[in-house]
């Protein structure tokens, strides 16, 4: 790889014939890939120091299915930024992983295969799915064929492997930098001893732990879901007025939208300060139809303005009334199963009372529908229902891929300690909040999206999944004499057998013939929440010790040098999944923030404003856009968005980006067509002409804001200046200068001698302008800067690793007047103008012309004088005038002859 300390030397100019976009990432690509050109170099940066390493956390996507055009924006920029970083000669660490395991996969695999999961069932080695595809459609759980445990992860490990390769097609072709040597696989055995090394030691510590305790639980999937995965929607409901009874027989009306879970009611709850209620708190009232006696408290989260103002308590119906239990110490009543359905008994509490049979006969084994209506039409029965229901929109909480409400059971899970509950680990949430603190957020006010997700948590982090694909949880249990299970008796792996598989692998002390015996042990068949392993996506890439250092992917050296990392890109939607997760694994585990700074980019909106992605079933696929436009022209589009700003999807900004990339091409070949410039002459020594120097001083102040905004991870200002400059030495600078630099410069006379002074100074200029914008723009327009860098510089270099420019090397422009481009512009247009109004061509010969302006706008023009009158072919008097503004006018021009 080239150093980047120094621009590799120029050779004569191969100019294409017809420069085109069209193919240019078949090309690049190839090349990029044999060349290795992003390739880390470890032994330079263990050499170096820590300030001249940018090690970039790269978000491992979710390998199933497609890429979405969300991915091509947030990577995009962020490639940029590491692009940028690599120029200023930096050694970048950008690595990529791939999120290949959780719900995602195991719903795709279901509907690709027409399979489903089933831990009863044994492993098949000669298993045959019964299809081989089916993108597009969902199949219902009775149409999929049911297969063990070990097959159906088979399965899931093939897919992703074929996922994750389209996925990789994609990002090559996008022309991201990454170092494609160091990738990772969350399902991968670097991923899952990492994962079990960090949950034993979590373990350990007392920052992990298991509990029996209420949590939300989707029915269709079978699995626990945390909080940071819920999505709230809009569900349709009723309010129901029920009636309680005092001990003196006198109603107490409630109103509810889950009337099912009359059943599971402990308490009636209303505000302290409600006078409504306030000679009911101590005393008990008896529910509808159950005639079960529980208690009214008081509690500050009732509302006193919602309904009646006072509301039952019952476990479980929502996380309100999870808060009650805990706080008041309520009892559980739990009717609801991990099925979506009423438990198949008579509870306790209602055998023997006056709704025991209701519920053996109409409510035992319903689902919440069925159950519902039941319960409804016995309480008009009994004349505890007044009124009739009344319509409402609800809000639910709903798993974030999922499509029914989801219900709150009771259940052993596995948590880390994140603050969400002081108990536990007093200090946590104000020491989380205050890593937030040290983290650099760009743009600046996401800090605060942070700090609110961390300030609303109500639980620690459940992190166990009832899944089958993902990383295992490193633990088995004893099971006692009596053939029981004691989950308080957890035996842990060794960190030298890791990664393990409790229902294959056995603890240490035992064999496998006690597996599942009196006295012997059974396996924990849990997995981790998927972002259990992604929050530790920088340990996992920069070699975080494991097995001492001397694991598969181990490399404590390196890890050492590197971490924390210096960026971690992402979207802010996941500021409470991934980057505060992130969060909490580094500060358990090492003690400091994971990375100093942290780039959000923002969403993409369809045309109705709304996020795209795979889960809405509104993403847009990359693949035909990039094919259809350039990828530059794509890369453009992403990189003009302001960071951090949800942007919708124009196609017409991406044929900005195609026209700049074109244009880029056709004005370096212009202006590598004037020959070569004397042997071992210095083009900045060559620059000698006022509108050569002016053009190079605007250069300049390009160079210093480009790199200042770069440097405030302001990629989109570095591209705007960047941007509005080319297309001015375009349309100005190039029409001004191109008569000079054929060394024809134009006078009465006609052309002067080749080359001369001004013919060098013409071509050095545009040799050296050409050189800085190919590297302001390599960021963005990656392939169409690559390509005319390899028209004039030794084969086998890349513009990526060259330095990015700097002011010192237009020192030749350094006293220049920059607005002499401008100026000198404006009067060419003028000259056009009268042109192409009196509807000659714009070769037409000018005899005669005046030009009005300030002194200080004059004086500009009288100092290309000589440019202005080749490029608007002037053979006669230029006059100037003084006037308010710039103006051109009294243009005569010589009649073209018959």
């Amino acid at each position: 790889m080239t150093s980047p300390h120094q621009i590799t030397p120029s050779r004569p100019a191969q100019l294409p014939e017809r420069p085109s976009v069209d193919g240019l990432e078949e090309k690049w690509v190839g090349v990029w890939k044999d060349t290795d050109v992003y390739a880390f170099d470890r032994e330079a940066a263990l050499a170096s120091p820590r300030e001249q390493i940018f090690a970039v956390d790269t978000p491992p996507p979710t390998a199933s299915g497609t890429l979405h055009l969300g991915h091509v924006f947030g990577y995009t920029q962020a490639d940029c930024l590491a692009r940028y970083h690599r120029m200023t000669g930096k050694q970048v660490f950008y690595p990529i992983g791939w999120d290949d395991n959780g719900l995602p996969t195991e719903k795709r695999v279901q509907n690709y295969y027409g399979v489903r999961g089933d831990a009863s069932l044994p492993f098949d080695p000669d298993f045959t799915p019964p299809q081989r595809g089916g993108e597009g459609k969902t199949l219902k759980a009775a149409d999929q064929v049911p297969v063990g445990r070990s097959t159906f992860i088979e399965l899931c490990e093939e897919l992703t492997v074929i996922d994750e390769q389209a996925f990789e097609d994609v990002f090559r072709r996008l022309g991201l930098a990454i170092d494609w040597n160091v990738q990772y696989r969350t399902i991968g055995d670097r991923s899952r001893t990492v994962a079990q090394q960090a949950f034993l030691r979590n373990l350990a510590r007392g920052e992990a732990y298991q509990a029996e305790a209420p949590g939300l639980w989707d029915i269709t999937f079978q699995t626990a879901v945390a909080q940071a995965e819920l999505e709230a929607r809009d569900y349709p409901g009723a309010y129901h007025r029920v009636a309680y009874h005092r001990t003196d027989g006198a109603p107490v009306h409630i109103e509810t939208t889950r009337p099912e879970l009359i059943p599971a009611v402990v308490a009636l709850i209303a505000h302290p300060d409600d006078e409504r209620y306030t000679d009911l708190f101590g005393t008990t009232v008896t529910s509808p139809l159950f005639g079960v006696e529980v208690p009214v408290l008081a509690h500050p989260l009732a509302e006193m303005d919602k309904g009646a103002g006072i509301a039952m308590c019952c476990t479980f119906g929502d996380m309100t009334d999870v808060q009650w239990w805990r706080e008041l110490d309520l009892p559980t009543r739990s009717v609801i199963t991990r099925a979506g359905r009423l438990q198949a008994e008579t509870p306790a509490w209602i055998t023997g009372g006056p709704g025991e049979s209701l519920y053996a006969e109409q409510l035992a084994g319903k689902t919440v529908h069925s159950a519902r209506e039941a319960v409804v039409e016995a309480l008009r029965a009994s004349g505890d229902l007044d009124g009739e229901p009344t319509k409402t929109q609800r809000k639910a909480n709903f798993y974030e891929r999922g499509e029914k409400p989801l219900e709150i059971v009771t259940s052993r899970q596995w948590f880390i300690r994140n603050g969400g509950r002081e108990d536990g680990a007093p200090g946590l949430r104000d020491a989380l909040i205050a890593r937030g603190e040290e983290v650099d957020f760009h743009p600046g006010f996401m800090r605060s999206r942070y700090r609110n997700w961390v300030e609303g948590l109500n639980g620690d982090w459940l992190i166990s999944r009832q899944r089958f694909f993902g990383v295992p949880f490193p633990v088995w249990y004893a099971v006692d004499e009596q053939g029981e299970i004691a989950h308080d008796t957890v035996l842990v792996a060794d960190e030298a057998s890791l990664p393990v598989d409790p229902v294959g692998d056995v603890p240490p002390g035992y064999t496998e013939d006690q597996r599942d015996q009196p006295g012997g042990f059974t396996a924990d068949t849990d997995v981790m929440d998927t972002w259990a392993t992604s929050s530790l996506s920088p340990q996992i890439a920069a070699g975080w010790p494991t097995r001492g250092g001397e694991g598969e992917g181990s490399d404590p050296e390196l890890f050492a040098k590197i971490f924390p990392f210096d960026m971690r890109p992402q979207g802010h939607d996941i500021i409470r999944t991934w980057l505060f997760a992130t969060m909490v694994r580094a500060h358990h585990e090492h003690g400091t923030v994971p990375w100093t700074d942290a780039y959000l980019n923002g969403w993409i909106l369809d045309p109705d404003r709304k996020k795209m992605s795979k889960s809405k079933g509104n993403a847009v696929t990359p693949l035909d856009m990039l094919q259809a436009n350039g990828t530059d022209a794509v890369r453009y589009w992403a990189a003009a968005a302001r960071p951090g700003v949800d942007t919708v999807d124009d196609p017409n900004q991406i044929k900005v980006g195609r026209r700049l990339a074109i244009k880029l091409l056709n004005a370096s070949k212009f202006a590598l067509s004037f020959g070569e410039l004397p042997a071992g002459a210095a083009e900045s020594d060559l620059v000698t002409e006022p509108l050569d120097r002016a053009m190079l001083a605007g250069l300049s102040e390009v160079v210093r804001r480009a790199t200042q905004a770069y440097e405030s991870w302001d990629y989109s200002t570095a591209l705007d200046v960047t941007e509005s400059f080319f297309w001015t030495f375009c349309d100005d600078y190039l029409e001004l200068v191109k008569e000079r630099a054929y060394g024809g410069e134009f006078s009465a006379d006609g052309p002067v001698a080749d080359p001369t002074p001004q013919t060098l100074s013409a071509r050095a200029a545009l040799r050296l302008a050409l050189s800085v914008q190919l590297r302001l723009l390599a960021p963005v327009l990656s392939f169409a800067t690559e390509e005319v860098w390899s028209w004039w510089h030794e084969e086998g270099t890349s513009v990526h690793t060259q330095p990015w420019p700097v002011v010192e090397e237009l020192a030749a422009a350094a006293e220049a007047d920059p607005a002499i481009l401008t100026t000198v512009g404006q009067a060419l247009a003028g000259l056009r103008r009268a042109k192409s109004e009196a509807k000659v061509k714009m070769r037409t010969p000018i005899s005669a012309a005046t030009i009005g302006g300030t002194d200080a706008e004059l004086e500009r023009v009288r100092a290309a004088e000589g440019d202005l009158r080749a490029a608007g072919k002037v053979t006669g008097e230029v006059s100037f005038a003084p006037a308010d503004t710039l103006t051109v006018q009294d243009v005569a021009l010589v009649e073209e002859s018959a």
